[in-house]
């Protein structure tokens, strides 16, 4: 138990609940109010199993840095408490359980399996290289969402798109917050990142940009999909929560990000689910 409790700490599964509520929203508005449990079943396996193969690997390539950033020093493979070889069986584990998903879903999901497992393995690579990488982590996690409603559906829809891009712009938008805590190692090691590019108030503003981008998707994915007032209204939250989570973090004062970052988008990743669920069942 112990070793588990170190796996589960090495690839933050906690953070799952960042993703898992809109694959479960995609399913819910593709499902048009027909519950199907296998669909439910096989998407929480390929996402405990997406996210489980995406961390471990993002903690295997990037552990070389991390012990050089005293934020990320103290890590598992930094601090020798979890072995290389054992990180990357965790990835292997969680691409099968993946791949055990799709195989379970429909042909659509088999035939983008090689998409998400290159899309969730290139997205670690991408702060060597450029800037854009807080999109390219939102397309990667954004794509649960798109996930979810093709589980359901056996198909792309205008909806699904509209969902998929209103998730990739959030994520982008609290990965740029959360950057800024780097800004002065990025810069003098040479990693990429908006806020090592344009600086930290440039960055501050482009997430604002990026999260109203984000809320006017989540309201054109529930138009799309033909939602009622439960779902808007939980457009209505997330929308406050976005306010909220600017008003933590200002240029001058970073010492609330780890608060805007994982409080206000967890409330803001489960009210959606829980009023698109009540919209569902009230329709």
């Amino acid at each position: 138990m112990a070793r588990l409790r170190l796996y589960l700490e090495l690839v933050r599964f906690e953070h799952t609940l960042f993703a898992l509520p809109f694959a479960y929203v995609g399913v819910m508005l593709a499902s048009r109010g027909r519950f199907d449990y296998a669909v439910w079943l096989w998407v929480t396996v390929a996402m405990i199993g997406a996210r489980t193969a995406a961390m471990a690997l993002n903690r295997l390539i990037d552990w070389q840095i991390d012990a050089l950033n005293p934020r990320t020093a103290g890590r598992h493979l930094p601090r020798g408490l979890v072995k290389p070889w054992e990180t990357l069986l965790l990835a292997v584990l969680g691409f099968l359980l993946l791949t055990l998903a799709a195989l379970n879903l429909n042909p659509l999901t088999q035939l983008l399996l090689p998409v998400a497992v290159f899309f969730l393995t290139f997205y670690s690579y991408t702060k060597r290289f450029t800037w854009t990488c807080h999109f390219w982590l939102g397309l990667t996690i954004g794509a649960a969402a798109a996930g979810g409603w093709i589980a359901q559906d056996g198909r792309f829809a205008p909806a699904a798109f509209a969902l998929w891009g209103a998730v990739t712009f959030w994520i982008a938008g609290f990965d740029v917050l959360y950057a800024t805590q780097d800004y002065e190692f990025d810069r003098s090691h040479h990693v990429h990142s908006l806020p090592a590019r344009f600086g930290i108030a440039a960055a501050l503003q482009s997430a604002r940009w990026l999260h109203l981008l984000a809320w006017l998707l989540f309201v054109l994915a529930g138009y799309l999909a033909g939602v009622g007032f439960w779902y808007y209204a939980g457009t209505l939250l997330v929308g406050l929560m976005l306010i909220y989570e600017h008003r933590l973090v200002r240029p001058d004062d970073l010492s609330r990000v780890n608060q805007a970052f994982f409080e206000a988008n967890v409330v803001i990743s489960t009210s959606m689910f829980v009023f698109t669920l009540l919209d569902v069942l009230t329709r």
